[in-house]
């Protein structure tokens, strides 16, 4: 005998739609929660932790881009990889400082070391990538891009669901193997 239409599937296997209706909805709640559970807010660390990786909200203040170089500097002396703070820390001031400068809204800074490569990024709420500038050689700015070309091993910015983030790698071959 053909099935009306629009007959719930589960009634031929004795439940009731009322159930299946139930187990919809709950299947539709699992899903979402599992999609909008990374979406942390950027006014708190990111939610992975471990011991190769680090992550701190930082206030929207001048002051912390001097935060953000103490913060690694210390960290990259925890895991022992001290010779790549310099090069590192110039770059975090230098991406926090334009993330300060144009954007709104919460930061926050990440740092994980997997294998031989340091990953450093910084979150905001921008959605807009960084800009490259032609600029003079007596200008006092603008050089942000230049420097992380020179000293990182690839960088970028990514759009996420609450708006960037923008990254570098600097690898080393004296970095411990972790993974």
């Amino acid at each position: 005998m053909p099935q009306a239409v629009g007959r719930p599937l589960a009634r031929r296997r004795g439940r009731s739609s009322r159930s299946v209706t139930r187990s919809w909805l709950a299947t539709q709640w699992v899903l979402w929660s599992r999609m909008l559970a990374p979406l942390r807010p950027l006014d708190a660390p990111r939610g992975r932790a471990s011991a190769w990786d680090a992550s701190w909200p930082l206030p929207r203040e001048l002051t912390s881009v001097r935060q953000a170089r103490h913060l690694v500097t210390r960290q990259l002396g925890d895991w022992s990889v001290d010779d790549l703070a310099d090069a590192v820390e110039l770059l975090v001031s230098e991406v926090v400082t334009n993330a300060l400068r144009h954007t709104r809204g919460p930061l926050r800074l990440n740092l994980r070391l997997c294998g031989s490569c340091l990953l450093c990024e910084v979150e905001d709420t921008e959605s807009a990538g960084p800009v490259r500038n032609v600029v003079d050689a007596d200008a006092e700015g603008g050089r942000g891009t230049e420097l992380l070309d020179l000293l990182a091993d690839a960088w970028g910015s990514s759009r996420t669901a609450t708006g960037k983030t923008v990254w570098f790698e600097v690898r080393h071959t004296g970095l411990p193997h972790v993974r």
